[in-house]
């Protein structure tokens, strides 16, 4: 089976058996999963949607954010680790929005890219969830994953990842594949423990069928 086959396959039954997956990351404004994407960093989306509530409270909308000291973010935001410059790039992140993009996210992958603390992977999930757009988000469970499954070889680098997946995936499809991928990595192909590969829907097409 080429990759491209079994790239169709696996979406279909991921699609199966995840018919809802979506980001989890809580937001109900676009400036709000900028913020929570960079706090998501070496840190759970569950514990992120618990922090988030408490900085919105204090902080509403991007114009208090940008007005916030520093100290102050990086006080509420300190157990998703990494706290400082975690603050401090959303910091600068609200100022740019307010000062040059009327409190908006930019429309645009390079702009996006720009932006303090946001790199491939956030930009990208910025654009499939934000905008509807193409997106292939390469976080960890995304490149175990892909590994596992055989749709790339033995590629680590997020960025090398993203460029394998875009050759095979449809424009379409990347970014709830990508959303689909993150439930399945939590739920039966875990990082932590051995894969329940007894219970995977991908089991007899997987290329690694549980041997690591």
């Amino acid at each position: 089976m080429t990759k491209e086959k079994l790239a169709l396959e696996i979406i279909e039954r991921l699609k199966k058996e995840y018919p809802d997956a979506g980001c989890t990351l809580d937001y109900d404004q676009a400036w709000k999963l900028l913020v929570s994407v960079r706090l998501a960093a070496q840190c759970t989306d569950a514990r992120v949607n618990v922090v988030v509530e408490g900085l919105y409270e204090k902080f509403p909308d991007v114009d208090a954010l940008a007005a916030a000291d520093v100290e102050e973010i990086e006080e509420i935001v300190r157990p998703c680790g990494l706290g400082k410059s975690k603050a401090r790039d959303i910091s600068a992140c609200m100022k740019i929005l307010k000062e040059d993009y009327d409190g908006k996210i930019p429309k645009d992958f390079n702009a996006l890219l720009k932006l303090p603390g946001v790199g491939r992977k956030s930009a990208n999930l910025i654009m499939g969830d934000v905008f509807g757009e193409p997106a292939i988000v390469t976080d960890t469970h995304c490149i175990r994953l892909v590994n596992r499954m055989g749709l790339v070889d033995g590629i680590k680098e997020p960025k090398k990842v993203e460029m394998a997946l875009w050759k095979i995936i449809p424009p379409k499809e990347g970014s709830d594949f990508c959303h689909r991928l993150v439930y399945h990595g939590r739920d039966i192909c875990t990082a932590r423990t051995k894969p329940y590969c007894d219970r995977c829907c991908l089991q007899d097409i997987c290329a690694k069928n549980g041997v690591e």
